[in-house]
């Protein structure tokens, strides 16, 4: 299998008492260590360095691993819904703790075994259940977001999707790595179903590279706030967007919260100015 990205991505561990032990730590010391909180206790015999991620340490006090959408989140990848925990617990395991109304358990079998100390499952497993837990087009958001990261590669696909129902196998042909965020992802579906010629990533002489451009006159933006907050960058994308103008294109700039969130307005949005320049050509 071809190297990703994922292999140079920390696994978070936790460690037993025997592995303190073994290290010269005495039972005071771990004692005194978790009171300092230089160690948090996840459960008897458990632990794990502070520092470690909050979800990680859910997962561990539940006897489970980081799974699905919230082990992607870890990992950068894109994910539309970060409202609730996904945990993966052993399906025959028994005896576990009460879990909390902000945590989704997973119970599948996993395809890959992770390491026996290891706090998150593997990618392609964190892929698998992300894929069924979203809608379609989120699930689509984050394989390609994954793809963009280089966290898998198109062979790892073949896997991925030989694992899933049969039903989610239609959503293959519909990535596209190029996507360099969850809201581009969407609004190139977007752009699908109204049936417009379209192409992601170009390359404008005097403008830059566009995030879509659309019939060769709309450029359409997918802005967010980590990259478009502050003034210096919004006057950039003024002056790109007079730059675009003066060669006869139109510029809509799209926010990545309306994207994710009011995927209506983005649409009416889209309709109505393909709508107006092909109602101005008729005329």
């Amino acid at each position: 299998m071809t190297t990703s990205n994922v292999d140079a991505v920390p696994v978070p561990r936790f460690l037993r008492t025997r592995d303190l032990r073994a290290e010269g730590v005495t039972w005071r010391g771990v004692s005194a260590a978790v009171a300092a909180g230089v160690l948090i206790r996840l459960r008897q015999g458990a632990y794990c360095p502070a520092g470690m991620p909050d979800e990680c340490v859910v997962a561990g006090q539940l006897r489970g691993r980081l799974a699905c959408v919230s082990e992607l989140r870890r990992l950068g990848v894109f994910v539309r819904d970060r409202s609730l925990v996904h945990v993966h617990v052993p399906p025959t395991a028994a005896r576990l703790p009460e879990m909390p109304a902000t945590v989704r358990a997973h119970r599948r079998r996993l395809r890959r075994t992770p390491h026996p100390r290891a706090l998150s499952v593997e990618i392609l497993d964190a892929l698998h259940d992300a894929v069924t837990c979203q809608d379609p087009r989120a699930a689509i958001a984050t394989l390609d977001s994954a793809l963009h990261l280089k966290l898998i590669h198109v062979d790892d696909l073949d896997e991925l999707f030989a694992g899933l129902p049969r039903r989610y196998r239609r959503l293959r042909r519909l990535l596209d790595a190029r996507a360099e965020s969850g809201p581009e992802t969407l609004v190139r579906l977007m752009l699908r179903g109204l049936g417009c010629r379209f192409e992601p990533q170009v390359v404008i002489v005097g403008v830059g590279r566009v995030d879509f451009l659309v019939d060769g006159w709309l450029i359409v933006e997918c802005d967010s706030a980590q990259f478009h907050a502050g003034w210096a960058e919004q006057r950039n994308d003024r002056r790109r967007d007079a730059a675009a103008a003066a060669q006869g294109y139109l510029v809509l700039r799209l926010i990545a919260e309306d994207i994710m969130w009011r995927p209506e307005v983005v649409m009416a949005a889209l309709r109505g100015a393909l709508a107006g320049r092909r109602g101005a050509k008729a005329g």
